[in-house]
């Protein structure tokens, strides 16, 4: 099975950055979508950024222009970017591994990573 193993949280001042690592092992499949959400205190989880197999990407309105999602070239591997970050931005941020149809079954999330952003 696929392991996500998440890194790189932690507390950063407003406006500061942070780079969130996910690395994934196992049986993967080279047609996926790999994206990385993020859920705060009492709210539901959302989807902050994805990207495909093939380069596509995809961000949250609320992020656009500060992050900036990335694979690593053996693509078992994907990165965050967060620039100018907000106190709003705080969340545990996860790792999600999609697989294509009819793999859907298979797709795995992390154990999330706890990003404070301080006033």
């Amino acid at each position: 099975q696929v392991q996500l193993v998440e890194s790189g949280g932690g507390l950063v001042q407003a406006g500061g950055s942070l780079r969130l690592s996910c690395a994934a092992s196992g049986k993967i499949f080279s047609i996926n979508a790999m994206g990385w959400y993020r859920q705060a205190p009492g709210k539901q989880r959302e989807l902050v950024a994805s990207i495909t197999s093939g380069g596509s990407t995809n961000y949250a309105d609320s992020v656009k222009g500060r992050f900036t999602i990335s694979r690593g070239n053996d693509k078992n591997t994907v990165y965050l970017q967060m620039d100018s970050l907000k106190p709003e931005d705080t969340a545990v941020y996860y790792c999600r591994y999609s697989p294509l149809s009819p793999y859907s079954n298979l797709e795995r999330w992390g154990q999330g990573t706890l990003v404070t952003v301080s006033s």
